[in-house]
């Protein structure tokens, strides 16, 4: 048989390890129960249990007495605090194996010792190769026909593998051990490549495992179409399962925030928006976009025999960094579903006021306006400016045990803990409006308006205001000026809005210049002009932009694209006496622009060559997500 040798077995409570007969693919009867026994046990039964039959070697003198006395010693000053395990451990009364051993076995696991292991390369096969990567795992054993998978851990509070495997992998059966994460994390760079972390391809193009063509389902495309039932049996085929892993794999890796899946006359585009820019994947092959395409819906819970109306969802991966979720929106088009995912990835995401790009003065700024006790302030910008996550660092900031802050979204993008977050539910008739009604009966401090959408929500918000409370929000519009503009056209009073909003925020996002391949370089005088600079306005400052390539070779960090990672632009508008006075008179977008720069608003374009001459960002960005100032 292959795979580990018995005698090498370890964690299991019994007195000659040779006794168990351990198949890989399924534990056996008599070990699962005697994990189960243990299961939930304190370390200190454990550990005596394991001494009694021989498993902790040299140090198989775990008695009742000796774990009562180490109990007494957590009391004392020397060890208070203490696990149990560590004092036994600083006492020499058991060495790191034997905890590793037992804290396996306290969640159920056996304990494996893969020294010289290796899998067969159907094993290896089994699943994608960015897989074990992601979710710090090695595959031991694959049975294809029961879709029954044994795989080793090296954390045994790692539930979120087998989840995944289950729903991402299509397995059936997950059986885990736990093995040293030094042999754990050997096997899956010698197998899998680039270690527990991953490593990001330069070239899409050149990379196999990004390759999603397949002609299995050459030819019954459209006798999918009309039958439920091979629709589904498609949705689970292998093939498709592992497209599907591959997609999402790929796009979590290379931190892309969506995946495009867009069917053509001819072909089945993949792409990914990666900073704010859409790349092009691999394309699927047009025969199996309709199976493709029904997976995704199967494991969004979404109905896969509806093909003519457009369907919304979520996916939610655990991921041993936390859980990443995916909205997922189909939409039927000429030539089938096309279908976004939107990936949002809490361990990816800087909810802190001091990591979203603001500059020191208007930092402080904005962290004066969100700690008065009242008033409107506004974010605003198109979709995809960023605005949600700056509140959200905002909320952050003001999260406190002492103020209770109620938000309305649509949807509930990211979980905060101490926060009360409601979602907007149009199909019941929950709406911004109904949602906020119901909150100035819940006795809130801050309350956060994920979007004013018409006059209702506006008037209940200008009233909590009025009321003492500080309300947040959004609202799509250009620049912070034109705000006033959108509201009063909303048909909300101008006396009412000089009396509540605090500050209007538009901002922008900008790709960041990569800083493993950023170089300087001197523009030329057309890339000025895009900037209505002339060369002696910039004399004495410096421009950079990324080369695309370290040491002679595609940068790996941006994926030669010359950029990594995005920041925010503002404009903060604050209010005054004098603005509020030119509000009342309903003076035009360009006159409040004009005069809240003279009172010391930077405009989103001026926002922008601060960046570039802080050699965060470069000519071409501020010029396609600003406007040239009149």
């Amino acid at each position: 048989m292959t795979g580990i040798p018995a005698e090498r077995f370890g964690g299991c409570p019994v007195k000659d390890a040779a006794d168990w007969k351990f198949a890989m693919s399924i534990l056996s009867p008599e070990l699962e129960k005697a994990l189960s026994n243990l299961k939930g046990s304190r370390i200190g039964r454990i550990l005596r249990k394991f001494s009694g039959a021989g498993q902790l070697g040299k140090f198989d003198k775990i008695t009742a007495e000796l774990i009562e006395e180490m109990v007494k010693l957590q009391q004392t000053p020397e060890f208070k605090g203490q696990l149990l395990g560590q004092i036994l451990l600083q006492k020499g009364y058991v060495d790191e194996l034997g905890i590793q051993k037992a804290l396996a076995a306290q969640k159920g696991f056996a304990y494996v010792d893969l020294e010289g292991f290796e899998p067969t390369p159907e094993t290896i096969a089994c699943v994608q190769r960015r897989m074990p990567r992601q979710f710090l795992f090695m595959p031991l054993e694959f049975d294809a026909g029961a879709k029954a998978i044994t795989i080793a851990v090296q954390d045994a509070d790692n539930y979120t593998v087998v989840d995944n495997l289950k729903s991402m992998g299509n397995m059936r059966r997950v059986s885990v051990v736990v093995a040293p994460a030094a042999q754990v994390e050997a096997l899956i760079t010698q197998h899998f490549g680039g270690g527990a972390g991953g490593s990001r391809t330069a070239d899409a193009s050149v990379d196999a495992d990004k390759s999603f063509a397949d002609d299995r389902f050459k030819g019954r495309g459209s006798s999918l179409d009309d039958d439920t039932a091979a629709l589904a049996d498609a949705a689970n085929d292998n093939a498709v399962v592992q497209l599907v892993q591959k997609l999402l794999l790929v796009a979590i890796e290379d931190k892309a925030s969506d995946i495009h899946m867009e069917p053509f006359e001819d072909e089945f585009k993949v792409r990914y928006r990666i900073d704010g820019v859409l790349y092009d994947m691999q394309p699927v092959s047009k025969s199996i976009a309709t199976a493709l395409v029904s997976r995704v819906k199967v494991m969004s819970k979404l109905d896969i025999a509806e093909r003519r109306l457009p369907q919304d969802g979520r996916i939610e991966l655990p991921m041993p960094t936390g859980p990443i979720d995916l909205r997922v929106a189909v939409l039927p088009t000429m030539f089938g579903e096309s279908v976004v995912m939107r990936i949002l990835d809490r361990s990816n995401v800087q909810l802190s006021l001091d990591k979203v790009g603001l500059a020191p003065s208007e930092l402080e700024k904005v962290r004066t306006l969100i700690n008065k006790p009242n008033g409107i302030v506004v974010v605003t910008g198109p979709t995809g400016s960023g605005k949600t996550t700056t509140l959200y660092a905002a909320l952050n900031e003001l999260n406190d045990p002492g103020v209770k802050i109620l938000t309305a979204e649509d949807p509930v993008e990211y979980d905060i803990e101490g926060l009360i977050q409601c979602q907007v539910n149009l199909d019941q008739e929950l709406t911004f409006a109904r949602l906020l009604r119901s909150f100035l009966r819940q006795d809130p401090d801050i309350i956060l308006v994920g979007e004013i959408r018409d006059l209702e929500t506006a008037q209940i918000a200008i009233q909590a205001s009025l009321t003492g409370h500080l309300v947040l929000t959004t609202l799509h519009t250009n620049d912070a000026p034109s705000t006033v503009l959108r509201l009063v056209d909303l048909g909300v009073e101008t006396f009412l809005l000089t009396a509540t909003i605090e500050a209007i925020v538009a901002q922008r996002l900008v790709r960041k210049v990569c800083v493993d391949c950023k170089e300087a370089f001197t523009p030329t005088e057309e890339m000025l002009m895009e900037l209505a600079l002339r060369p002696q306005d910039v004399e004495g400052k410096q421009f950079f932009r990324g080369s695309r390539k370290k040491n002679g070779r595609p940068c790996e960090r941006c994926r030669a694209s010359g950029y990594k990672g995005r920041q925010g632009i503002f404009e903060i508008m604050g209010m005054d006496d004098d603005i509020r006075e030119l509000i009342m008179k309903q003076v035009s977008t360009n006159v409040l622009r004009a005069e809240a720069r003279k009172r010391g608003m930077k405009t989103l374009r001026e926002s922008g060559l601060e960046a570039i001459f802080n050699g965060q960002t470069t000519i071409d960005e501020v010029v396609r997500e600003t406007i040239t100032e009149e």
